[in-house]
């Protein structure tokens, strides 16, 4: 009886379509929303010249960033979703909030200036993996119940599970390829530039030092 008055309320509201509409918008909205902005928030470090302030540090915590959303990412697009992929998404999640803080605090103790611009991207930034969580967990309602009973009575709920049914690999090449070219690249370019200013920089204050009185 409680079955079939959940397919009748499905049928109703058009429970399928909304699932499938859903999942478009993680795969062809949500996830390629993030690399964009990362490549534009890389080309505002790049503009205000990131490498001239302490930037290094800053620089790590851009990379730390992007690995606490990209490894759920990943996990996401190759594993069966259960309690450990939830909460997995979750820590991930609360990690990159913190170190957002962390990311804010630094940029504004160094002589880089932040403008309105950049703040927005960081704000639009902020909110992907929040929206990505929370739309995975109304498209698995039984493995957020799940998570929340510890997982009992789940043989499989703390194992990572490969996807029945894989996503295009042609899909996943063109993500990988995305991620790369967009993130990966331009923040191992920007720490690299970071690194060798910090050197040059260190260079010089020594021959300062050693020409001093």
């Amino acid at each position: 009886m409680r079955k079939a008055l959940l397919a009748r309320r499905r049928g109703a509201f058009g429970g399928h379509d909304v699932e499938e509409a859903t999942v478009r918008y993680l795969m062809y909205g949500l996830l390629p929303a993030w690399v964009v902005p990362g490549l534009v928030d890389w080309w505002l470090h790049r503009r205000t010249r990131i490498e001239d302030s302490p930037g290094t540090r800053e620089s790590l915590i851009h990379s730390l960033m992007m690995a606490e959303v990209g490894a759920p990412i990943a996990l996401t697009l190759l594993c069966e979703m259960n309690p450990l992929l939830l909460a997995v998404q979750l820590g991930a999640t609360a990690a990159h909030e913190a170190t957002a803080v962390w990311d804010v605090r630094t940029a504004h103790h160094s002589d880089r200036e932040i403008k309105p611009f950049e703040q927005h991207v960081h704000s639009f930034l902020e909110s992907l993996p929040f929206s990505a969580l929370t739309s995975l967990a109304c498209l698995h309602p039984g493995q957020v119940r799940s998570l929340l009973r510890g997982g009992r009575g789940d043989r499989d709920a703390w194992r990572l599970i490969p996807r029945k049914r894989p996503l295009p690999r042609t899909y996943l090449a063109g993500i990988g390829a995305a991620v790369f070219t967009c993130v990966a690249l331009p923040y191992a370019e920007e720490l690299l530039r970071c690194m060798r200013a910090e050197r040059q920089r260190a260079e010089q204050e020594q021959v300062t030092v050693n020409d001093g009185p």
